[in-house]
């Protein structure tokens, strides 16, 4: 039985720049202040890690990461 994908948000310290953001394709970026938000819906446990550990290999600060219910 296939699962509907789920909406996530992950907050990141620092502003992203296009190279950085290149890494999350599925995801829609916004900055709030000195922070990077991405959002979008990930369809399964293993695009959550994929990009758990892209945001890891980048050496980048993971603040929050946050599932949306409807």
């Amino acid at each position: 039985m296939a699962t509907l994908p789920d909406l996530y948000t992950v907050r990141i310290r620092g502003r992203l720049g296009a190279t950085a953001l290149s890494a999350f394709p599925s995801m829609v970026s916004e900055l709030k202040g000195s922070e990077t938000v991405l959002t979008g819906l990930l369809a399964d446990r293993s695009a959550l890690f994929g990009v758990l550990e892209q945001i890891e290999a980048l050496g980048l600060d993971l603040l929050e990461l946050r599932q949306i219910r409807a």
